[in-house]
C-alpha cells in the first residue's frame, strides 16, 4: 500500500494532531495553548497582505509577545503601530532585519512574511542570531535558497517551521490518519487532483503621496511601487501562480500519498495579464511510482476565472474518495458501490452520513450511457474548530519552541515539497517533462 512509505515518527505525530482535531470538535483547547511561564517574545517580518493575516492568528495565541514589526514600507509600518495601539499592544517598529536584530536582543522567535526573495536571507539572518523562525511558504524563490535554509537551520539547531498551514490543521489531520491511513477508506489510491481558481482581479495600487523614494525600492531589490506591490507576479522576485496557490495543495498530494513524483510535466503561459512576468494560468501532471501501479495527480490555478468550485484536493480510489478543503463546506468523502459497509466507521464518528437533498432530482427516465456508474454516496468529516487557518499551525510552531511537540512542517520535510513545485515551473518554462530522479529533493 502507499501508506507503507509512512514513517512510524511521521504516524505517531500526525495521529496525535488528529486526536487533537476531535479535542477540538468538542470544545477542549489543545494542549499547550495556555502555556505556563513568561511568554515568548516575537516579531513580525513583512506587514503586507500575508503578514496582516498572520497578525490576526497571532494576536489570539496565548504565550506570546508581539514586540516589533518589521517592513520597508513606512506606510506599513505606521499603519501596524497605530492598528495594534488601538488593540493596546505596543511594538517598535523597524526597516530591515539587520536593525531588527541590532535592536531586539531579547527575542526567541520570529515570523516571516516578506516577499519571496527575502525569505533565505532573512530567515538565515535570525537562526545565526540564535532566534527560531515561522517562514511563510514557498521557503524561496529559488530551490537553492530553500536548500541554504535547511542548511542554515541544521548548523545552528533552531527551528524551522514552514507555512504549509494544512499541516497542522485538525480536519485534514484527522481524515489523514484515521481515515486514509488507519481505515484504509480509498482502498488503492489511484489517482489526486487539486486546484486553486480565482476571478480576474486589479493589481494592487497605493496612496500616491505614500510612494517609496526610488533609492530605498532599488536597495530592497524593487524597480518601482508596481512592482513592489504586486511582487508575486514577477520573476526573480516570487515564483507565481503555482508558488502562491499551488505550493499549498501540491504539498498536499506529497503529504497525503507518503512519496514523491518521478515526473512532472506542465503548461502555462502569459495568456491575459498584460502587466505579469508570470504566467496567469498553469496545468500539471505529476507520476507517482509505487508498488501497486502508478498514481497520477493532476493541478491547476487559473487566475482568470473563479470556476470548479473552488479550491480543493481530491484523492481518489477505487473503493472512496476524500475531497478537503480548508473550506468545510467543500469536504467530503464519496463512497463507492464496491466498498465494505461503513457502518463501524460511523458508529465510532469517523464519518457522518450526509441528509439526502430535501427534493429529489427528476429522472428523465434514461440515463445517459451504459456504462454510467452509481452516484456517490456522500459523507461528512466530523471535525470542525472555530481558529482562524493559520493558528494551529503557528501554535504548533510555539508549542515546539517551548518543547512541547514537534514541527508539523520542518524545513527539510518542506524543501522536498516545494522542489518539485520548482520542477513544474522548469517544466513550463522548457515546454518538456522533468523526470526527478530519488532523493534528488533532498536540501
Amino acid at each position: 500500500m502507499v501508506t507503507d512509505s509512512i514513517s512510524r515518527r511521521d504516524f505517531m505525530r500526525t495521529t496525535a494532531a488528529a486526536s487533537a482535531g476531535l479535542l477540538l470538535a468538542s470544545g477542549t483547547p489543545l494542549l499547550g495553548q495556555a502555556a505556563a511561564g513568561p511568554k515568548l517574545k516575537i516579531a513580525l517580518v513583512g506587514f503586507g497582505a500575508q503578514g496582516r493575516v498572520l497578525l490576526e492568528s497571532l494576536l489570539v495565541i496565548e504565550g506570546i509577545q508581539l514586540v516589533a514589526v518589521v517592513d520597508i514600507w513606512d506606510y506599513a509600518r505606521t499603519y501596524a503601530e497605530k492598528y495594534l495601539k488601538k488593540l493596546n499592544v505596543e511594538v517598535r517598529t523597524y526597516e530591515n532585519y539587520e536593525a531588527l536584530l541590532a535592536g531586539e536582543k531579547d527575542l526567541q522567535a520570529v515570523v516571516v512574511a516578506c516577499p519571496d526573495f527575502w525569505h533565505a536571507p532573512v530567515t538565515n539572518a535570525c537562526l545565526k542570531a540564535g532566534l527560531h523562525v515561522y517562514c511563510e511558504k514557498m521557503m524561496s524563490n529559488t530551490i537553492e535558497g530553500a536548500r541554504s535554509m535547511v542548511q542554515t537551520m541544521r548548523t545552528t539547531g533552531k527551528l524551522l517551521q514552514i507555512g504549509h498551514q494544512r499541516r497542522s490543521n485538525p480536519r485534514y489531520l484527522f481524515a489523514l490518519t484515521r481515515l486514509l491511513r488507519e481505515a484504509k477508506l480509498c482502498g488503492r489510491l489511484t489517482a489526486a487532483q487539486a486546484q486553486w481558481n480565482r476571478a480576474v482581479s486589479a493589481d494592487f495600487g497605493w496612496p500616491r503621496k505614500e510612494a517609496i523614494p526610488a533609492e530605498t525600492l532599488a536597495k530592497y531589490g524593487f524597480t518601482d511601487m508596481h512592482q513592489f506591490r504586486n511582487w508575486r507576479w514577477f520573476k526573480g522576485l516570487g515564483g507565481g501562480p503555482l508558488s502562491d496557490l499551488g505550493a499549498h495543495q501540491i504539498d498536499i498530494f506529497n503529504w497525503w500519498l507518503g512519496g514523491y513524483p518521478r515526473s512532472v510535466v506542465a503548461s502555462g503561459g502569459v495568456d491575459y495579464y498584460k502587466t505579469h512576468e508570470w504566467y496567469d494560468n498553469a496545468m500539471v501532471i505529476y507520476e507517482y511510482p509505487f508498488a501497486e501501479g502508478v498514481t497520477r495527480a493532476f493541478y491547476q490555478v487559473q487566475t482568470t476565472t473563479s470556476a470548479g468550485g473552488g479550491y480543493f484536493e481530491y484523492f481518489m480510489g477505487d473503493e472512496a474518495s476524500i475531497k478537503m478543503s480548508e473550506d468545510p463546506k467543500l469536504s467530503a468523502v464519496y463512497r463507492e458501490a464496491r466498498a465494505p459497509s461503513w457502518d463501524a466507521l460511523i458508529s465510532r464518528n469517523y464519518l457522518a452520513a450526509q441528509p439526502a437533498p430535501a427534493v429529489a432530482a427528476p429522472d428523465d427516465g434514461a440515463k445517459v450511457d451504459v456504462r454510467e456508474t452509481a452516484q456517490l454516496a456522500a459523507y461528512n468529516i466530523p471535525v470542525s474548530f472555530n481558529k482562524k487557518p493559520h493558528q494551529p499551525h503557528l501554535e504548533n510552531f510555539f508549542n515546539a519552541v517551548r518543547g512541547k511537540g514537534t514541527l508539523n512542517c520542518p524545513a527539510d520535510e518542506a524543501f522536498r515539497s516545494e522542489y518539485v513545485i520548482h520542477k513544474a515551473n522548469e517544466s513550463i518554462a522548457s515546454g518538456k517533462r522533468i523526470d526527478i530522479a530519488p532523493g534528488e529533493n533532498e536540501a
